[in-house]
């Protein structure tokens, strides 16, 4: 589908996933994440090559005709500087993005360079990545995001394009397509704003909604599922696990004995259930580490964020580099540790009679500590105050 991609995108630092594309390539025969690469793509990416199916003037999500391609001299053509800032925002969508200064910073998009984004959201990020010059391929794994982002980005229709998946199933996605190598990398973990205020996706526990959760609504299992018909270890793991929650057991016996009587449905029965049982003593919502473990289990969020730091180095070009932004400490935890024994360039153990080379020694630290958000940055979107977020850069090998 994407003949002249290798061409294009050949990365020589990185001979497995070349072998792989190339691999693809050779099969003729589409597989199934071929047949979903053209079902969810948004936009025609003539910086990919030619496509098969007669997309050339249209830019569908969905095989819809949500936008058309910009035509020469309009607006967000190749090299150009886009829509103007803010210019397409009048779509109301999702938050603000998080510490944006900080990751233009960190990734420093320019024309030519090619960065992934694994969190697509409501754009914000992506579309100052793109006004700097840069090209973008996105994923995300809700269906709403997407349409919104494709409305949204349509004025860089030659240097944007979205996927469906979940950023975990990167090399994958972007291997069929016909990508290999990139200059930088994002994602922007956890639940986004709109996730919260969207009562019918079931995230908020001040919100009467279907105990739901899932950031892809056309995932198998739901928080409802998990909480009537978990048994109480299992449920008792998750919140200790993902919640750190340390009226675990309380909490579980409380919703053990309620789902014997009724299936336990929507987000405020629950939220109340934690609330009679655990009274509040703060500012925070006693059912606030619950909702956390649920929708952590629900996503397997952690296990996600692993399998896409593991595989992120053999898709980085040298000097390429890696921006992460986290919410609470277990995600923060894990890229903190990943990205340092990746950063690591001796090992040493008290049995060794000297230290060793890391053989997983892939990057350069940008900074020791996680950035976080100003004040200024605060005063104009709160729920940026428990962002962190931890940059990296590529080694040349």
């Amino acid at each position: 589908m994407f003949a002249s991609a290798a061409s294009i995108f050949s990365n020589p630092w990185n001979a497995d996933v070349l072998s792989a594309a190339g691999k693809a390539r050779q099969d003729g025969e589409k597989g199934w994440i071929s047949r979903i690469v053209q079902t969810f793509q948004v936009g025609v990416w003539p910086w990919f090559g030619t496509s098969e199916d007669g997309m050339d003037d249209m830019m569908p999500w969905g095989r819809g005709t949500l936008t058309t391609r910009a035509t020469e001299g309009e607006a967000g053509s190749s090299g150009g500087a886009g829509p103007e800032p803010g210019g397409s925002r009048e779509v109301p969508f999702y938050h603000l993005p998080v510490l944006l200064a900080e990751v233009l910073e960190i990734l420093q998009p320019a024309p030519g360079k090619l960065i992934f984004d694994g969190t697509l959201g409501g754009g914000g990020h992506t579309e100052a990545l793109l006004q700097k010059g840069a090209r973008v391929v996105a994923m995300d794994q809700d269906d709403e995001a997407l349409r919104h982002a494709s409305e949204r980005l349509k004025g860089y229709a030659d240097r944007f394009c979205a996927l469906k998946g979940n950023f975990r199933d990167f090399p994958t996605v972007l291997g069929e397509a016909g990508v290999i190598g990139l200059d930088g990398m994002l994602i922007d973990i956890g639940v986004s704003s709109r996730h919260l205020d969207a009562a019918e996706r079931g995230f908020s526990f001040n919100k009467d909604g279907p105990l739901d959760m899932r950031m892809d609504t056309s995932g198998p299992i739901t928080a409802a599922d998990i909480v009537n018909t978990y048994d109480q270890g299992a449920l008792e793991q998750i919140l200790w696990k993902y919640g750190e929650e340390p009226q675990a057991r309380k909490i579980v016996k409380a919703i053990l004995a309620e789902r014997v009587k009724a299936p336990i449905k929507t987000t405020l029965q629950l939220a109340d259930l934690i609330s009679k049982v655990c009274p509040k003593y703060s500012k925070k919502h006693p059912a606030t580490l619950t909702f956390q473990a649920l929708r952590i289990e629900t996503n397997q969020e952690l296990a996600a964020l692993e399998d896409f730091l593991a595989a992120a180095p053999k898709w980085l070009k040298p000097g390429g580099r890696l921006a992460v932004i986290s919410f609470h400490s277990l995600e923060d935890r894990v890229v903190k540790h990943t990205l340092q024994h990746q950063s690591q360039v001796w090992l040493d153990r008290p049995e060794w009679p000297a230290p060793r080379p890391n053989p997983d020694c892939v990057y350069r630290l940008l900074s020791r500590k996680p950035l976080e958000a100003t004040e200024n940055e605060l005063s104009l979107n709160p729920r940026a105050r428990s962002a962190r977020l931890r940059g990296v850069e590529r080694l040349p090998q």
